[in-house]
């Protein structure tokens, strides 16, 4: 499939569960069987601009009108492991969020209510008959969330500057973890901090995530993707950045009962990430 354009789409960074081939029953897995030798699968750059080159006739298409057939592939220790994209199930998730995300007014030129509401009950009638549909991709706009990294480790750290492969020109920061690793690091951080705090964002976000990665596969492998987020971050920030690092520390610091150290982790983390939620209301 061709790409739609080459024009980058930033912001946007993704916490992905790639499920190896036997997971899937047949007929889906011959056909991500079948996927995986194509020469010219796209890439998420080119999901994003698809979704919103939908937004651009008169009305909207607010979710596609069938599911995507395409899906991110890797090998894992010789074994083929997929993440279908299913960007319509997502389309609907999202639209569940932007009221958040948007002021009323702009939402509704976006995404009219009609159109909001038409998308809304052919997700009911969907999920009607498919109540046990979950993504294998989750995205995040103009940040990525903390409680993301607690399921990886610094030493998982994959940086690639954009100069680093001339031919490719293409900036990656990511993070890969096997998925009882990632179970372990939630159980580990949820347990430090339910001895700390009653409650909180990190933890409810926690709580979700951990949830979410019990749906699969055990031998599934996480990634968490900085995404579009590489394209508009300088490259020295993104070389210094360690946010696996500084959340593991501060978790740490808890369960040794150091608040002072967990702060200073925790200031570290806000202060970087104020900085790239600011270049939002840049652009």
């Amino acid at each position: 499939m061709p790409k739609v354009s080459s024009v980058v789409v930033p912001y946007a960074s993704y916490l992905r569960v790639y499920e190896p081939l036997a997971a899937f029953p047949e007929p889906e897995r011959g056909h991500w069987a079948r996927y995986a030798r194509r020469p010219d699968r796209p890439s998420y750059q080119d999901e994003l601009r698809r979704s919103l080159a939908d937004l651009l006739p008169t009305p909207p298409i607010a979710v596609p009108v069938h599911e995507s057939d395409d899906a991110f592939v890797t090998e894992v220790d010789g074994v083929l492991c997929v993440c279908p994209w299913r960007t319509r199930l997502r389309g609907w998730q999202a639209l569940d969020g932007l009221g958040e995300e948007l002021p009323p007014p702009v939402l509704d030129a976006v995404l009219p209510p009609l159109v909001r509401r038409q998308a809304t009950q052919d997700y009911e009638r969907w999920l009607s008959r498919n109540p046990d549909a979950r993504p294998w991709i989750r995205s995040s706009t103009w940040h990525v969330p903390l409680h993301w990294f607690v399921l990886v480790g610094d030493g998982e750290r994959e940086y690639t500057g954009a100069d680093a492969e001339p031919a490719a020109g293409v900036p990656v920061l990511r993070y890969r973890t096997p998925m009882v690793q990632a179970r372990r690091r939630v159980a580990r951080g949820l347990r430090t901090l339910r001895n700390t705090f009653d409650e909180g964002p990190l933890i409810e976000g926690l709580l979700d995530v951990g949830r979410w990665l019990e749906e699969f596969h055990p031998r599934s492998l996480v990634e968490l993707d900085y995404g579009g987020l590489v394209h508009v971050l300088p490259p020295e920030e993104l070389d210094g950045d360690h946010s696996a690092a500084d959340v593991a520390e501060g978790i740490e610091a808890l369960r040794q009962g150091d608040g002072a150290a967990a702060g200073e982790a925790y200031a570290r983390l806000v202060e970087r990430w104020r900085a790239v939620r600011d270049r939002r209301s840049a652009n």
